[in-house]
């Protein structure tokens, strides 16, 4: 499960948990599995503070080690997540080792890894729009309710206490447990002492505005330090004797520190929170223990210091070992008390039957393709968890959740009666709960794309892509893109797969296109063409998981040109291709921008027929490979690309049809299109470094510096494509990879002592 929850990752969060219990003492006494008249009854409260509360690890491990057993937990926000994770069983050990193992900068990232998106999402990133989509709904552009939905930190909660999933008394955990959220529409705590624990503590640190809120019982729940950041009132209302208190607040700061916006925020917000932490504070006896790990400048967002924020827990702990120790026990007793906390977890039973909640209807053959496979099989959480993330990158749900479920187990005779059914045993499974983005199913992305040579020459681009999801039972979309700029273009297409698993599909499109097709003569321009191009297609295609696919389908395109200036007989007046394509593409990269890890491939065969109305009859083939691989901050692509005619003869003026290269990291020297011919073929080695993070989890902006060498051309027959033929040319650069996509900064450099500047806003991969 640990390679799991480092593929998931948890979340951070800024509020705190309130709890509020009213028990009888006789059924306390009963539920810790002790007597005060042998000990007190021990509550841990552990407060609110994102990554501060990473401390409330090293104050467990502490209790621990001291063998101080814990009859009842209350926390806030992260100091629920530690606590319930606690509650459900789990050692200070294995907590700590959890939260070492997360990839926090992908944990602020809500959508799945790349390498977990469905591929037809993956394709997506083929273009340079903005990552974050928009919704469109009766001609309104609506936001996601949080910049995080959540679904990563409910998937991690949900693998790590799955055996609690249903349970609907938290005093029946191994340690009883209370969490707190707040009502959103109220602003009144809300005590969470029953139901889903998982939704319990995804519920208890959503942090409006970053986190999507949580509905549950019919009200929306956000981050409970907003209205209780240490729930010591709710740990007093478990009948607790002795209260240990981790508290992680926020820190008031000194004026000097007052210089941002951001810091005044914080500051509004610590201030908000200390004062009733301040009075929870002044309700503590002598008796009670409260541990104020000293975390210096530590910031809430801050989980890259998750170690060291949790040995300074360690170290406020053991500051208090003198009051600690009255409360240690013998190693016989401690042993009682893990026996009793073991006894309380229950175990995992085979998957008999998958089904979906009400809600989820819609959704349920889909579902069901990808689930069924599991059912009659043991359960296997990595298989379970990779499954549910396959659905989730076809990028329709805002969460997408499941937990263990029962019905009445089938009779053995198919002729007995439902009495005899209901008589039998119980059959165990799961429940998903698939929920459509409330900002959805009309998607709206907008995108930018800048080129400059810093030589009078420039390109922009400017798009939006409008995206209606959901048509039909099976998943349909309808996709268009708008261009404006340099390059106007239209291009849509309708998807339909043809089966619920998506496996094949069918899609017609057309496109409308303009570009620029200069021509150049020693590195000089000396004509320039306009070129239009209108296309019609009709794809059928096979999915291959998310890692790959095949098309093939019939091609028809129609081309004019226009001289701008130049001589007008350089370039063919209109020309017209109908052809047969195939394409084979296989993704698998970890990063389309600025990638790590991953390797990318595609092969297209396309065939020219004169019985489609081309004017030439033709066989071409193309082939594009990238391969990365890093080692620590040290990145290194190979990247390679080759295109050749296989029969057929295009006369010289038939430039629209031939490959080109030139430009960033395609012969970085030349200007962009420089090399034009029937034939290419071009191989590169790309190294980057990152050298800064430029921010904290959803802000940061890394930054690199790299540099290339490439060797390539053009040639005009197949035979003459040699090494030594290949022009040699290198490029350095410094990058940043922003919320718009990548920016580059770099020069690059030919053998024939040309060079050439660029600054680069979007894709070059």
């Amino acid at each position: 499960m640990g390679k799991l929850i480092a593929r998931h990752g948890l979340a951070w969060a800024l509020g705190a948990l309130w709890l509020c219990s009213f028990e009888s003492q006789a059924a306390s006494q009963q539920l810790s599995g002790t007597s005060p008249a042998t000990r007190p009854r021990i509550c841990l409260v552990l407060s609110g503070g994102g990554a501060r509360g990473m401390a409330h690890i090293g104050v467990l491990k502490v209790l621990e080690d001291l063998k101080i057993p814990i009859d009842c937990i209350a926390g806030t926000s992260m100091g629920a997540i530690v606590g319930g994770l606690y509650a459900s069983g789990m050692t200070a050990q294995k907590i700590d080792a959890t939260m070492r193992s997360v990839d926090w900068q992908e944990a602020f990232r809500d959508a799945p890894p790349r390498r977990d998106l469905a591929f037809r999402r993956k394709q997506d990133d083929s273009n340079f729009l903005v990552r974050l989509p928009l919704g469109l709904k009766h001609g309104k552009i609506l936001l996601p309710k949080g910049f995080i939905q959540g679904q990563k930190l409910q998937e991690t909660l949900r693998q790590l206490t799955l055996p609690f999933s249903n349970s609907t008394d938290f005093d029946q955990l191994p340690t009883p447990f209370r969490a707190v959220a707040t009502d959103l529409e109220t602003g009144n705590a809300v005590l969470l002492d029953n139901g889903d624990l998982a939704i319990a503590m995804r519920a208890s640190m959503s942090a409006p505005g970053v986190f999507a809120p949580v509905e549950a019982n019919g009200r929306l729940l956000v981050d409970g330090g907003l209205a209780e950041n240490l729930p010591i009132n709710v740990a007093r209302a478990m009948h607790a004797d002795i209260l240990i208190v981790s508290d992680v607040s926020y820190p008031l700061q000194p004026r000097a520190a007052l210089d941002s916006a951001l810091s005044i925020s914080n500051q509004m917000l610590a201030i908000l929170l200390r004062k009733d932490s301040d009075r929870q504070r002044a309700s503590l006896s002598p008796r009670d223990i409260l541990i104020v790990p000293e975390l210096g400048p530590a910031t809430s967002t801050d989980f890259a210091a998750a170690n060291k924020v949790i040995v300074r827990g360690e170290e406020a702990a053991r500051g208090s070992l003198a009051k600690l120790a009255e409360f240690s026990v013998g190693d016989a007793a401690y042993r009682e008390y893990l026996a009793r906390r073991a006894a309380r977890e229950p175990g995992l039973l085979p998957i008999q039957f998958v089904r979906v909640d009400e809600q989820s209807k819609r959704y349920e053959k889909t579902i069901m393709a990808e689930m069924q496979p599991l059912v009659g099989k043991p359960l296997d959480l990595d298989q379970v968890g990779r499954r549910i993330t396959e659905l989730y990158g076809l990028g329709n749900f805002e969460t997408l959740d499941y937990s263990l479920a029962e019905r009445p187990a089938a009779p053995a005779n198919p002729g007995a009666d439902a009495s005899n059914a209901a008589a039998g045993t119980e059959e165990s499974g799961f429940e998903v709960r698939a929920r459509r983005k409330s900002w959805g199913p009309n998607y709206l992305r907008f995108g930018l794309n800048l080129a400059d040579d810093f030589q009078g020459n420039s390109r922009y681009n400017a798009a939006a892509r409008f995206v209606l999801t959901e048509i039909n039972e099976l998943g349909a979309e309808f996709l268009t893109d708008v261009q404006i700029g340099s390059d106007p273009k239209v291009v849509s297409e309708f998807y339909q797969p043809l089966n619920a698993s998506r496996t094949w599909f069918v899609a017609p499109s057309v496109r409308i296109e303009a570009r620029d097709l200069p021509i150049y003569v020693n590195n000089i321009q000396v004509a320039d063409f306009r070129d239009r191009e209108a296309e019609a297609d009709i794809d059928f295609g096979r999915d291959l998981g998310n890692w790959g696919e095949i098309r093939a389908g019939i091609h028809r395109t129609n081309g004019a040109t226009r001289v701008r200036y130049g001589d007008p007989g350089l370039v063919e007046e209109q020309y017209n291709n109908g052809e047969y394509f195939f394409k084979f593409s296989y993704d698998r990269l970890d990063n389309v921008h600025f990638p790590r890890e991953g390797q990318t491939f595609s092969l297209q065969w396309d065939a020219n027929r004169s019985n489609l109305g081309a004017d030439i009859v033709s066989d071409r083939m193309k082939a594009d490979w990238l391969m990365a691989r890093s080692v620590g901050r040290n990145t290194i692509l190979l990247w390679t690309s080759l295109g050749t005619t296989l029969d057929g003869k295009f006369p010289a003026t038939a430039l629209p049809e031939f490959y080109s290269l030139g430009g960033f990291f395609n012969m970085s020297g030349l200007a962009p299109q420089s090399l034009i011919g029937p034939n290419y073929a071009i191989g590169r080695a790309i190294y980057f470094r990152k050298i800064g993070r430029g921010g904290e989890g959803f802000f940061e902006f890394p930054a690199y510096l790299g540099m290339s060498f490439e060797v390539g051309n053009t040639w005009e027959r197949r035979g003459d494509i040699s090494f030594g033929s290949a022009r040699k040319d290198a490029s350095v650069f410094v990058a940043f990879d922003t919320f718009l996509g990548p920016v580059y900064l770099g020069s690059g450099y030919d053998q024939a002592g040309t060079a050439a500047f660029y600054l680069f806003l979007g894709r070059t991969f």
